[in-house]
């Protein structure tokens, strides 16, 4: 690549390369060169004159040129990214703000009045057009009033107001437009199938290879509770699926030899051998994306009953201009008051308020699937936590191994592990883990195994039959009696942990203790809810009520529902959600799934299984407990604006009405005044939550559009400036 530098200064150059060096479609594929290097911290690539501005680490300057100058344009590719998405889509919403103000501002200065008015009015026709379209479609809409409103004053030949107007609805476009985009954007990344391991099916074996190795007509091995990372085609076994993602049907379906499935379904029960058809999930993303933005279901209730609030108004907004007119007989009050209404402001602040959100949700890690969720987690009263994994180390640790004869410890570990990497369980991990630590290399030598939910793992290891999990499906399911010495042993173990146990052959085999300690900051996490509102914290789990007693006093929980299977868990979430309860629940594993779905905003972790993390409404790619006071924050702030947003415009539109009907304010000045408060509500629900710090070209935008309001309300309201010397 030829290039010249045109700004080096340490940590920042800027590289010149011509406007021919690359085209826009391979922006992305040089971004990724520069991003993919350690010592690179950011970078920004434009097509249009060549342009690559790199910021990178302290003494890796000479990297830097040595990186731009072996770019090969013929070896660009088009490739996609999120991260750079996100970049352009902030950077063409800078540049049609600032064009769009520069466009107004220039026009009104140098074009004649004439030529202006005859643009005004081929523009204003167009809403017109528009008006009179939704009125046949959809009713009486927005849209309806804005084009009776810019018609009304292409009537009256008040050509100023109507380019006022429409000046007004196009930043509001333009606002809207890059919210909805940016917040896609950010989701879309944030949902990609990110598995880095599958089971790659060779002949009798199943071999694990990374999913970059993966190819197109590779057979791979999805077992329960694993997500399926790729389309394809069952080529061999039998399971049920959760195709909730692609359908909205919560009920699993079977699939055999012959069978179709999809990237981003779930396998609930079985497993199932995929001939890969399609590597990519990007229609599974670009599902998840739509039904956030767009399905009823998942909409905030204040955002739904907002937008049919809008549409419900504009009818009576001609109803008082027929009667101002029919008693003072003013048709310039008339027409104030048709300039004003409230419908606007209220369809477009709690939308954008809602979906900006989501997107501040998404930029601090946290996916949130739609603005019912934020809703429910701001008025919910109670939060119901499951123990292993959520409130306690999210990497629990083998504690202990005790072995019964003939099995000695190092047995029953090798053996255990080879059972539980299968399977996506922080337990599980903990196993395979403490085999790894011991420098135990665990050879498959059992058969196909079979997962049972909330019990454990079964199979066939050297003729018998091998089973591994909880204790009621050891002793109870599988009916493996213990002897009075392992119940003694069972019972000192105990004290130092939550216990799996191993049985073949229907003989216990060995215990394994796992030790799970409270997370660092769950006390504090507890304490943090209880402050935000929250008044009841339910710890709800499978294991023994000692164990869960010992943790909840720890942590200060004074609510613990222990020794409960999945349906039971799904009955108490259902029992609080009777006592009038609006609940939260939080948690990891494939036997959460039922509790999640019923409470009525769930919420999981990132190293939830992935079962868990797809029926979760909330999840968290971030190991800290403490986002869910920031969820909690976030959701409140959220329906303080929307409830502020709405206590102004009507205080403020209704004073509107009140000048133009009395004669305070002429048409164009109440037009003027309910546009630039509408555009004013929508800038502000735009703005982040929580962060204070601005982007620069968002302040620079926001200097502009602030310049421009000062100076037209100058104009306006204290010179009296008439239209044809108005810029306006």
């Amino acid at each position: 690549m030829k290039f010249k530098i045109v700004y080096d200064k340490p940590g920042r150059i800027r590289f010149r390369c011509g406007e021919y060096a690359f085209e826009r479609e391979k922006e992305t594929a040089v971004f990724l060169i520069l991003k993919n290097c350690d010592f690179v911290n950011d970078a920004e690539v434009h097509s249009a004159n060549g342009s690559i501005l790199v910021y990178y680490a302290e003494g890796h300057r000479d990297d830097v040129v040595s990186v731009v100058r072996n770019i090969k344009k013929e070896d660009l590719t088009e490739e996609t990214s999120g991260e750079f998405q996100i970049k352009q889509i902030d950077s063409d919403f800078s540049d049609r703000i600032i064009l769009t103000v520069l466009r107004r501002f220039v026009t009104r200065a140098i074009l004649p009045d004439p030529v202006r008015r005859i643009m005004t009015f081929i523009k204003g026709i167009g809403y017109v057009c528009k008006g009179i379209a939704a009125l046949f479609n959809s009713g009486m809409t927005v849209e309806v009033l804005d084009g009776a409103s810019i018609g009304t004053c292409l009537i009256q030949k008040n050509y100023s107001t109507a380019g006022t107007i429409m000046f007004l609805l196009n930043l509001s476009s333009i606002m809207e437009e890059y919210t909805h985009a940016r917040t896609k954007a950010v989701l879309r990344e944030s949902l990609i199938v990110n598995t880095d391991e599958v089971w790659l099916v060779q002949g009798d074996t199943d071999v694990k290879i990374t999913m970059a190795e993966l190819k197109t007509d590779d057979v791979v091995r999805i077992r329960a509770g694993s997500m399926i990372y790729a389309d394809g085609d069952v080529v061999d076994g039998e399971a049920y699926i959760n195709e909730a993602t692609m359908t909205g049907e919560s009920l699993p379906v079977h699939k055999k030899k012959g069978s179709s499935v999809f990237a981003g379904t779930l396998v609930e029960e079985g497993s199932v051998a995929v001939r890969v058809r399609n590597l990519s999930s990007d229609s599974r993303i670009n599902r998840i994306v739509a039904l956030i933005d767009e399905s009823e279901n998942l909409k905030a209730g204040v955002q739904s009953r907002a937008e049919r609030l809008a549409d419900s108004v504009v009818p009576f907004s001609f109803i008082a201009f027929g009667l101002v007119y029919l008693f003072t007989g003013n048709v310039t009050k008339a027409v104030s008051v048709l300039m004003v209404d409230y419908s606007c402001a209220i369809k477009l602040s709690a939308p954008i308020a809602v979906i900006s959100a989501i997107k501040e949700a998404a930029d601090r890690g946290i996916t949130v699937k739609g603005g019912k969720y934020l809703e429910e987690f701001a008025a919910a009263d109670t939060i119901v936590f499951d123990k292993t994994g959520t409130l306690t180390n999210a990497k629990p640790e083998l504690a202990e191994v005790i072995a019964f004869r003939p099995y000695n410890k190092t047995e029953v570990l090798r053996i255990a592990a080879c059972l539980e990497e299968h399977y996506p369980h922080s337990v599980a991990r903990a196993i395979v883990n403490g085999a790894a630590e011991r420098n135990l290399i665990h050879e498959e030598e059992h058969a196909e195994v079979e997962y049972i939910v909330a019990h454990g793992v079964a199979t066939q290891y050297r003729g018998k039959r091998a089973i591994i999990g909880s204790r009621h499906f050891v002793e109870e399911d599988e009916h493996v009696e213990f002897s009075a010495a392992q119940s003694k042993a069972i019972e000192k173990a105990s004290d130092n942990g939550s216990l799996i146990y191993l049985a073949i052959g229907g003989k216990l085999a060995g215990i394994l203790v796992i030790n799970d300690p409270p997370r660092e900051n769950a006390a504090e996490v507890v304490k943090n809810l209880k402050n935000a509102g929250i008044e009841r914290i339910v710890m709800l789990t499978g294991d023994s009520r000692r164990i869960a007693e010992n943790i909840a006093e720890t942590l200060e929980i004074t609510d613990v529902i222990a020794e409960v299977l999945p349906e039971e868990k799904f009955a108490e979430i259902e029992k609080l959600k009777a006592e009038g309860r609006r609940v939260i629940m939080v948690g990891d594993g494939i036997n959460d799934a039922p509790a999640l779905a019923a409470a009525n905003v769930s919420v999981a972790m990132n190293d939830a299984s992935e079962i868990a993390q797809e029926t979760a409404d909330i999840t968290i790619r971030h190991s800290d407990l403490n986002e869910l006071v920031t969820v909690r924050r976030l959701s409140e702030k959220l329906m303080k604006r929307i409830s502020d947003s709405y206590h102004f415009i009507i205080t403020f539109n209704t004073a509107l009405l009140a000048g133009g009907i009395f004669g305070f304010l002429a048409p164009a000045t109440s037009a003027f005044l309910h546009n630039s408060s509408t555009l004013l509500i929508c800038m502000k629900s735009m703005t982040a939550l929580e962060e204070k710090k601005q982007k620069k070209f968002k302040k620079i935008i926001k200097i502009l559009l602030t310049t421009y309001l000062i100076y037209d309300i100058i104009l306006y309201g204290y010179f009296g400036v008439t239209e044809s010397h108005s810029f306006l």
